[in-house]
């Protein structure tokens, strides 16, 4: 794509990103963008500012399931509605 996307799923560890102890057997990361450069609290235990690209928006919710479910249905609607009006819009 010619831009960034606005959600990655990571599920390995990075050198020097691997706070989230992605090398667990089955554990991921879904990354969202969200309004740069300011990120939301974190609303539970699993929803982090994105240990690398935090400053760049970006929060991180490690093995999501139920008790995030609607968090990241909200920020995934939010950071998609935003890549669609980048894209729409002219430059």
């Amino acid at each position: 794509p010619k831009t960034q996307p606005f959600a990655t799923i990571i599920t390995k560890d990075y050198p020097g990103d691997d706070a989230c102890r992605l090398d667990r057997p089955g554990a991921f990361r879904l990354n969202i963008a969200t309004r740069a450069p300011a990120a939301p609290e974190p609303r539970d235990d699993t929803v982090i500012v994105h240990p690398v690209y935090g400053r760049q928006g970006w929060v991180a919710i490690v093995n999501p399931g139920p008790a995030t479910a609607a968090t990241a249905v909200e920020l995934l609607c939010a950071a998609h509605q935003r890549a669609s009006s980048r894209r729409k819009s002219p430059h």
